[in-house]
């Protein structure tokens, strides 16, 4: 197990970069504490793959350092980093049995045998892959070839970390739920440092303790899943993260009132007070909450803003409204048994989840 340290971390694919749509990886500090559970989550092209390459040592970066447990390895290749990876397509031996592929890894450092046939069953038996040794590994299914790919990941205990790049992406639907519990369960084990590339939130917040989400080549917020539900730290974040995703909207501020869409929202001084700061430093202003914090009342309760459902999506014991006020639409979360679906509703936004954001990033409220 290690520690993996990313220090004034840059990549660029450019042989001189001038400008930041040059960077794939923009200059980044970071750090992934030995034995962790993690995930790195985001879109295509938002440079994940190209982090976990650069950790793994298929990439060598255009400037900064990688070190593990203190030491830089920049210049070590892959077998010199004594890390696994497992990827998104499952890389196995076809002409091999399942014994046989999973006990290379080891066979390849001179382990003894009898050590091998040790943790190979142990591995086998995690995976639910013992009775499937002797077959050939051209024999099995997609998913058993990806249980055989992270079983040599696992195989050897010696490994500084694991790294996952999207190794479900194959896998049948209804089977990715049981390798997403039996990661958790290795993890647990074994605490070997892992790192799992993903862009399903699902599979982050089911797999890590913490996930690094990703935007444009940078690492915009790392936390807990609920952290990151609760207290986005980017607008790209709160839309990212949830299904549906936090409501943005663009306040307009007239003298001591601020308004949404032309209707005035009570807020509290401390509120006002802060989007009057974050005015004079920008213009780029939005208030963003989640469906599921938005509460619903009969239409005309004061301290509200009037609606008109717009659309209701029945997903059973929910629906998702989509609410107009004039022209800006919104999601709400409402359970089942809740107020009418359909008409002139009223909506109130509490301020414990009401969240300022200022060129996109979260601010705190003055106190």
């Amino acid at each position: 197990m290690a520690e993996i340290r990313l220090s004034q971390l840059a990549h660029s694919y450019s042989a001189s970069p001038s400008k930041r749509s040059d960077y794939a990886i923009e200059q980044m500090d970071h750090v992934w504490e030995q034995g962790g559970a993690y995930a790195l989550l985001g879109p295509s092209g938002c440079g994940k793959s190209t982090l976990l390459n650069i950790i793994s040592g298929l990439l060598v970066p255009s400037q900064g350092e990688v070190r593990f447990d203190g030491v830089m390895v920049n210049e070590l290749p892959p077998e010199e980093r004594n890390i696994a990876q497992v990827f998104q397509f499952p890389v196995v031996y076809d002409t091999m049995t399942v014994y046989d592929n999973l006990a290379f890894p080891l066979r390849n450092v001179k382990t003894p045998e009898e050590r091998v046939r040790e943790r190979v069953e142990e591995v086998a038996d995690i995976l639910d892959l013992t009775d499937r040794l002797a077959s050939k590994a051209r024999n099995l299914s997609a998913d058993e070839k990806q249980k055989v790919s992270m079983g040599r990941g696992l195989v050897r205990d010696d490994v500084a970390a694991i790294l996952f790049d999207e190794p479900l992406t194959v896998i049948d639907p209804q089977l990715k739920w049981k390798l997403r519990r039996k990661l958790k369960e290795i993890h647990q084990r074994f605490a070997i440092t892992m790192i799992y590339v993903t862009h399903d939130q699902l599979e982050a917040s089911t797999f890590a303790d913490k996930i690094a989400v990703m935007y444009d080549g940078r690492i915009v917020q790392f936390g807990t899943p609920r952290e990151l539900f609760e207290s986005p730290a980017h607008t790209f974040v709160g839309y990212f993260i949830g299904s549906p995703g936090m409501n943005f909207f663009t306040p307009c501020i007239d003298g001591d009132n601020i308004l949404i869409d032309g209707q005035h929202l009570e807020l509290s001084a401390e509120m006002r007070r802060s989007l009057l700061d974050a005015r004079e430093r920008s213009d780029n202003l939005k208030l963003g909450i989640r469906p599921e914090f938005i509460e619903l009342a009969e239409d005309g309760t004061s301290g509200t803003l009037s609606a008109v459902v717009d659309h209701c999506q029945d997903l059973g014991t929910y629906s998702i409204l989509t609410l107009a006020l004039n022209q800006a639409r919104f999601k709400v979360r409402v359970e089942e048994g809740g107020l009418a679906l359909s008409g002139r509703v009223s909506v109130r936004f509490p301020e414990r989840w009401l969240t300022l954001y200022v060129d996109e990033s979260r601010v705190e409220v003055a106190s």
